[in-house]
């Protein structure tokens, strides 16, 4: 679901000096994160809109799990070595990783209706705007709630494969609900983390700019899992 790549501990006072680098850095951020997303919604419905991609990715089960392999390879890889690749390359896998998510979320639209994702996708970026806001300005240290959230989640992956083959609506449902508050935390959490890794690098030039594409990778796959958590609830089915 998500790679937590980097830790940071506590809130740090940034020098006025390099506030406005700061603040650069994480324009960049949100920047590349909001391209990435850009990226994978259009590639999701142009896919959907092609059948025969759709069924060749629904009728070839070695090749959609071929994707989702993929997906997984991709971001651990590129989580372990993104301060020793170039950005161009950093971009670039990204940007790959961001297509293949589009690929393998095109199937949405096969089981939602259009009005009920693009509803569910509004509500779900406000929520992240909001907590991402609070994330980069509270005075709070997060880092414990963080802990504890990360925690959450490893337990909620396992009990998600695990009803894989239980297939219980409960723990389906319960899963759903504790999943929304995890991403919900983490957005938080990972701004203020992403904030503060600033100066854990010394403002390095050299680094900032692939640190701003494994931050970008981080808040986009929290937005990612909050959404498909909110559509659960929010998803209107076809008939």
């Amino acid at each position: 679901m998500r790679q937590n790549t980097y830790e940071t501990n506590v809130i740090q006072v940034v020098p006025e000096e390099l506030k406005a680098s700061q603040a650069k850095y994480m324009a960049g951020v949100y920047g590349w994160m909001a391209l990435a997303l850009l990226v994978t919604g259009l590639v999701a419905y142009l896919v959907a809109g092609n059948e025969l991609l759709i069924t060749s990715m629904i009728s070839n089960k070695p090749l959609f799990y071929g994707l989702i392999i993929a997906e997984f390879g991709l971001v651990i890889w590129l989580s372990a070595r993104i301060t020793k690749m170039s950005s161009a390359l950093s971009i670039l896998l990204f940007m790959g990783y961001a297509i293949l998510n589009g690929l393998t979320l095109s199937l949405i639209f096969l089981i939602y209706t259009f009005s009920s994702i693009a509803s569910t996708f509004f509500i779900t970026a406000g929520t992240f705007a909001v907590m991402s806001v609070y994330g980069y300005v509270t005075k709070s240290d997060l880092t414990k709630i963080g802990k504890i959230l990360i925690m959450l989640l490893v337990g909620l992956i396992i009990a998600s494969v695990v009803n894989l083959f239980l297939k219980s609506p409960l723990v389906y449902w319960i899963t759903t609900y504790v999943g929304v508050a995890v991403f919900v935390g983490l957005i938080a959490y990972d701004t203020q983390k992403i904030k503060n890794y600033f100066l854990e690098v010394g403002g390095q030039e050299s680094l900032l700019g692939r640190i701003a594409i494994m931050g970008a990778l981080t808040l986009y796959l929290d937005f990612i899992n909050l959404f498909l958590f909110l559509l659960r609830l929010f998803g209107g089915g076809k008939k």
